[in-house]
């Protein structure tokens, strides 16, 4: 008898392959500058936070690792942002031509493709973005180093290009120490960086739509925007907006962020790390140096993280949204909960509120078992496993300082937020249930 796998499972089974593949290349000792074998927590945790597009590190990226050691993790947030099963989708469609049906369904459960009709178009869009992108700002960054800078073309090249794909997936490694802290008075690297990550957190799916849609000759009769892509666009719109002015408002006068710059430097500033809140990593200010208030406000910035389907981690802003929309028609006493003039399913709000609560359980938990092992500050902490879950990679400075449990635990955290709550329990679960009655109806006292 044909037994039918669970895309989701072989999602979950490809990640988690690559991420034990990229441990045992970053354990070999050409990996290491120091040509040492490095240690296994060390290499699982690099793998791990490469592979889920997050940019925790333990150890200094631009010292540590040798050139095959950063290449290596290059190649695994390359694998980890596209998504293993829209890559090897891929390779099979240049390869025969042709999908087969597992693997159809595979790709569908990554790329959040509405049909197995569209994987094939989704897969090649997102080739085609993805490249034409990363070669995009990669190209513009490599200048900058090497007229603005004067470093080598070679030197140049590696280090626009290495930026670019770790901005474009979301991952926020960087070669340098500081991460992009040299840069925070230069916008022809921090825009470029900021307008990568931006792009790949919106999702492959509104940025494959928005394309389509300009590339439609103009008639009458052509259809507007999924609301799946306005209401990413508005959500991550306001975000954007909000987490400057309040960036900017928090940190104004702080002699250790923004205090020393002038206010065109303030506003880039903010502007850049309310964009690396939404799960990118870098960062130009001193994240141990904000106030409580900033690191709360960007918590909650890492929580709700970017678009679905893309490289970003979080909740996703629809699932933001979708909650948003669900407190208002409930405020105003209405029936159904409606956004933009339509209204929503049922089953698409217990979506957004079993993701949302899944979460908030992941960090609660791992939260509390930090602070039982960690001798650090609850908001550092706190903000280091929101870090995690939401695959952000911005850190207070506690990462390489935590003991083995503490950092298996901030690897488990990265593995299901890049992969989600709710496909990491439907990938576990042994059987899809469906009830053949229903239950009498009673209604509880709320509040």
């Amino acid at each position: 008898m044909l037994t039918v796998v669970h895309p989701a499972r072989t999602v979950v089974t490809a990640f988690a392959a690559v991420v034990l593949g990229g441990t045992v290349l970053l354990s070999l000792p050409v990996s290491s500058q120091a040509n040492g074998t490095s240690g296994l927590v060390t290499s699982l945790f690099t793998s791990t936070s490469a592979v889920c597009v997050t940019g925790l590190v333990v150890v200094d990226t631009g010292t540590y690792w040798s050139g095959f050691g950063a290449g290596v993790i290059l190649v695994l947030i390359q694998v980890g942002g596209f998504g293993i099963m829209a890559l090897a989708s891929l390779l099979a469609l240049l390869v025969s031509g042709k999908l087969r049906l597992r693997m159809q369904l595979s790709a569908q459960a990554e790329t959040k493709s509405l049909g197995i009709g569209d994987v094939r178009r989704v897969l090649l869009g997102v080739a085609i973005t993805t490249a034409t992108v990363e070669l995009a700002v990669g190209t513009s960054l490599a200048l900058r180093f090497r007229h603005g800078y004067g470093e080598p073309l070679g030197k140049a090249m590696y280090m626009g290009f290495f930026h670019a794909i770790s901005a474009f997936n979301n991952a926020g490694f960087g070669l340098h120490a500081d991460s992009l802290t040299r840069y925070a008075q230069d916008p022809w690297v921090t825009l470029p960086v900021a307008v990568a990550v931006v792009l790949g957190g919106i999702g492959f799916p509104v940025l494959l739509e928005v394309l389509r849609h300009r590339l439609q000759r103009p008639t009458s009769g052509r259809r507007g925007w999924s609301l799946h892509t306005k209401l990413t666009l508005v959500t991550t719109a306001a975000l954007l907006v909000a987490g400057t002015a309040l960036t900017c408002l928090l940190e104004w006068t702080n002699p250790n962020t923004l205090g020393h710059f002038d206010w065109d430097e303030k506003l880039l500033n903010g502007f850049f790390h309310s964009a690396m809140s939404r799960t990118a990593g870098f960062n130009t200010l001193d994240i141990g140096e904000m106030q409580a208030s900033t690191l709360l406000m960007t918590c909650i910035l890492m929580f709700i993280g970017g678009g679905s389907a893309g490289t970003a981690g979080g909740i996703k802003v629809t699932t933001f949204a979708v909650l948003a929309a669900a407190i208002l028609a409930e405020v105003r006493g209405e029936p159904d909960s409606a956004v933009m003039k339509r209204r929503l399913e049922p089953h698409v709000l217990r979506q957004a509120l079993t993701v949302a609560l899944l979460g908030v359980g992941l960090v609660t938990a791992a939260t509390i078992s930090l602070l039982t092992i960690v001798d650090a500050s609850f908001e550092d902490v706190l903000f280091e496993t929101v870090s995690a879950f939401g695959t952000v990679g911005l850190s207070p400075g506690i990462t390489a300082d935590l003991p083995t449990a503490g950092r298996l635990i901030l690897i488990l955290l990265m593995f299901v937020g890049r992969l989600g709550p709710i496909t990491l329990a439907s990938a576990l679960a042994l059987r899809e249930r469906t009830r053949r009655y229903q239950l009498p109806q009673e209604r509880p006292i709320i509040g």
